[in-house]
């Protein structure tokens, strides 16, 4: 009875060891435990990454071949170093923080020693990598773009860092992922799926072929091919008008909120990153204190508004039924605050709502915004309902575009004046300014073209986006596709849709008609102040235009920001002007217009001291 107690618990335990070792060898191949087994290296196959086309089906940004050096740290033999570093060109020193990096990183698993060679290199070096044990080249590839605009909105891809790898272990050490712009917010679907191939190792650590016949193997899947709602001849010309000039542009189809142009000045060719040189050429674009060109202005700037919000106050002010388009305001070249004068360059006179928008009259909405306040018992009470109205605009809050980057811009409340001057100690006439977009507001380019789409449908816009398709198939996302109302009912935007039409034919802007098309605009003069040794200081004045046209069937709305550009329609009034006949009309017949914006520049005025320091102002929050 004993041996038969024996035996079967020896079957048992045999079969038991026999079980365990055909679940393992069978059912659990899986990859993290084959990257596990010292007897198997893993070699990855990389995928193309997704190619980037504009609405039309431009190209934008595809691919091109580059070749990694890698290293498997503890297969490394004695070897030529200086020699092998010449092949590589680099020095002994970066050699051995290299080498040393990868070991701490892992001594069996692959890293990149150098990146990115070229095809020359490439071509050099492939026939004597048989000398250097523990090394390989591997192929992958890099962005190449069609265009040398677009920079910003685009993005770059770089290798990624520990913090990377340890938020996704998709990533390996040398794996490149999408940093900014387009690249980032669609990495998962640009940057595909890799492949791996299995190799089988004996005891001597010699490969003897593929791990179970390849059976683990798998293929590599390119990146999806994306479409965005960018056009690319209206983006590239955008950028040739903003040379010489810092600032933002954002132009959006108000049918659908898709953005049409993002424009950053001044910009970069993204092909300064891309390669060996990236980081050399990164370095140099991050620090550029001055210029600031990897700063995304469209998205990031947060100048007062100016004038374009006067439009807003004179929705608000209909609504709430304080005046009527035919209301009339007296202004005596300004308009007074206690025993205070501030001033208006509209020639002074009585004004209405349609004289008070078209020659941009700061007396009328100074009287037109008490009117708001004075409507309530309290000013706490005026505020709510302003600061209500203006957010259903989309001010004072990130848009919820698809884009990584952005700022909320700034619409006080009755919390902060609160703070200032006292519970109930403060009225209107103590915020006058955002009666005329200074004061306390700020906006952001692409929140002031959001305004102006919001305007434009009479009363609602589409949350603006950057994404069209995806593999062919369309965005369908339901944050992009459901319109968002403002509070301002649909009757209340024709009086001020014509003063903006008006500003064109007999208004601020009068100089820049577009022949055969009817737009509606507002100039925006923004003061500029800085602080230098204490003392608050006035520098140029900011340019803003924001516009939309056709006035009746709007194609196109948007926001023009340049930095010290004098009045509105200056710079920013030309280069609307210009991009909207771009656009509709694919020509320009306003020569005189674009020849002004092609050879002036505003470098003279950068140069000037101090000029950067309204970047403090800014990029300021509560």
């Amino acid at each position: 009875m004993k041996k038969i107690l024996l035996s079967s618990i020896i079957v048992i335990i045999g079969f038991t060891f026999i079980g365990r070792l055909s679940y393992l060898q069978v059912f659990s191949s899986s990859s993290t435990q084959l990257l596990e087994d010292t007897a198997i290296k893993a070699i990855y196959d990389y995928p193309e990454r997704g190619y980037i086309y504009d609405r039309n089906g431009e190209l934008l940004v595809a691919n091109q071949p580059a070749y990694d050096v890698m290293v498997i740290p503890r297969e490394v033999q004695p070897l030529d170093t200086l020699e092998f570093c010449s092949l590589l060109g680099i020095n002994k020193t970066q050699f051995t923080e290299k080498l040393k990096k990868a070991r701490v990183y892992s001594p069996r698993l692959p890293s990149v020693l150098v990146p990115q060679l070229s095809k020359a290199d490439y071509a050099r070096l492939q026939e004597k990598m048989r000398k250097y044990e523990g090394f390989y080249i591997q192929k992958r590839s890099l962005r190449y773009y069609a265009t040398e605009s677009s920079a910003n909105v685009l993005g770059y891809i770089s290798e990624v860092n520990e913090s990377d790898i340890k938020k996704n272990p998709y990533y390996k050490q040398g794996e490149l992922t999408g940093r900014t712009g387009i690249e980032k917010q669609y990495e998962d679907y640009l940057r595909g799926i890799k492949g791996v191939k299995y190799i089988q190792k004996d005891r001597f650590n010699r490969a003897i072929g593929p791990y179970k016949e390849g059976a683990m193997d798998t293929l590599p899947e390119q990146g999806k091919e994306i479409h965005v709602t960018l056009d690319k001849v209206l983006q590239e010309y955008g950028e040739q008008l903003m040379r010489g000039k810092r600032g933002g542009i954002v132009a959006i189809e108000p049918a659908s909120g898709e953005i049409l142009a993002l424009i950053s000045g001044p910009t970069y060719d993204p092909a300064l990153l891309v390669g060996r040189e990236r980081s050399k050429n990164y370095s140099k674009l991050h620090y550029d204190t001055i210029s600031k060109p990897t700063w995304d202005r469209a998205l990031l700037a947060q100048p007062s508004p100016g004038s374009p919000f006067k439009t807003l106050n004179a929705l608000i002010a209909l609504q709430e039924g304080v005046i009527k388009p035919e209301t009339t305001i007296q202004c005596y070249n300004g308009f007074y605050v206690g025993n205070k004068k501030r001033g208006c360059h509209c020639g002074g006179g009585l004004r209405n709502m349609n004289s008070g928008i078209y020659k941009s009259c700061n007396a009328y909405f100074a009287g037109t915004f008490r009117k708001i306040y004075d409507n309530y018992p309290t000013t706490d009470e005026g505020m709510d309902v302003w600061e209500k109205h203006i957010k259903s605009f989309g001010l004072g809050d990130f848009l919820g575009y698809d884009l990584p980057t952005g700022r909320k811009g700034r619409i006080p409340d009755k919390e902060y004046y609160d703070r200032v001057y006292g519970d109930n100690r403060w009225a209107s006439s103590y915020i006058i300014s955002n009666a005329i977009g200074q004061g306390e507001v700020a906006a952001t380019p692409i929140q002031l073209a959001n305004m102006t789409v919001a305007i434009a449908n009479r009363g609602y816009y589409y949350t603006p986006h950057i994404i069209k398709t995806i593999s062919g198939e369309p965005i369908e996302d339901p944050k992009y596709t459901t319109p968002n109302y403002t509070t301002i009912e649909k009757q209340y935007f024709e009086p001020v849709v014509q003063g903006m039409a008006d500003v064109y034919t007999k208004g601020t802007a009068k100089w820049l008609q577009i022949p055969g098309i009817k737009i509606a605009g507002k100039t925006g003069t923004v003061e500029n102040f800085t602080k230098i040794n204490g003392v608050r200081t006035q520098l140029t004045d900011h340019s803003v235009f924001v516009a939309f046209a056709p006035v009746d069937n709007p194609k196109i709305a948007l926001a023009v920001y340049i930095e010290h550009g004098y009045y509105g329609a200056r710079y920013a009034g030309h280069i609307a002007s210009l991009l909207i006949e771009k656009y509709l009309k694919g020509e320009i017949t306003r020569t005189d217009l674009e020849k002004r914006m092609l050879e002036k520049t505003l470098e003279a005025e950068y140069a000037k001291p101090y000029s950067g320091e309204e970047f403090k102002i800014n990029e300021y929050v509560w």
